[in-house]
């Protein structure tokens, strides 16, 4: 059954290796007949959220700020799967992702209990270390918001050893690998 997946790129590089997790995950997803959108947050103006909870109001646009998030919010609201693909900034996702992932709380206010949307979820992370210990905040960060979301997770790429641009690529496997995820979505 074909699904629907929307990415969220919270790397600044738009041809760093984070990207490269992503080029790699969408042929796999594609090859089996998934549709994928990907937003290369870097390029879009949104806004940190305001923590002002009058979100909710319009469905068109849930939250109250009007910005470059205009352009996720549907395309999230009917997808099956999100993809947050980022590179370890300080042991967690990027600035970027993070502000585009606060503010679709907008979404869940839309509903009276504040109950978020029901997704499957995958994790494409690039980073310098390569070691279980340096990727467990993340794991932590990951797990726990899954499992508070009552989301299904897909599977994870913690690609390590990666720090300058292109990096990935000497570590074919790790592609391979993301390529495979999007296979079996």
């Amino acid at each position: 059954m074909s699904k629907r997946i929307c990415i969220l790129n919270g790397s600044p590089r738009l041809t760093g290796n984070t990207k490269e997790l992503i080029h790699s995950f969408t042929r796999g997803a594609e090859s089996v007949g998934h549709e994928v959108i990907c937003f290369d947050l870097q390029t879009m103006n949104i806004h940190g959220c305001l923590g002002c909870c009058k979100g909710g109001k319009d469905e068109s646009f849930p939250c109250v700020q009007h910005d470059d998030m205009a352009k996720i919010y549907p395309v999230y609201r009917t997808a099956d799967v999100i993809v947050l693909a980022s590179p370890m900034y300080y042991w967690g996702i990027s600035g970027q992702l993070k502000s585009a992932f606060d503010r679709l709380f907008a979404v869940a206010e839309l509903n009276p209990d504040y109950q978020n949307p029901k997704k499957e979820c995958v994790l494409l992370m690039a980073a310098e270390g390569n070691t279980e210990n340096n990727f467990s905040p993340v794991k932590a960060f990951y797990e726990g918001l899954v499992s508070h979301l009552n989301w299904k997770n897909m599977g994870i790429i913690y690609a390590g050893g990666n720090m300058e641009i292109g990096d990935i690529l000497k570590q074919p496997y790790q592609l391979e690998s993301a390529e495979q995820l999007g296979k079996s979505i």
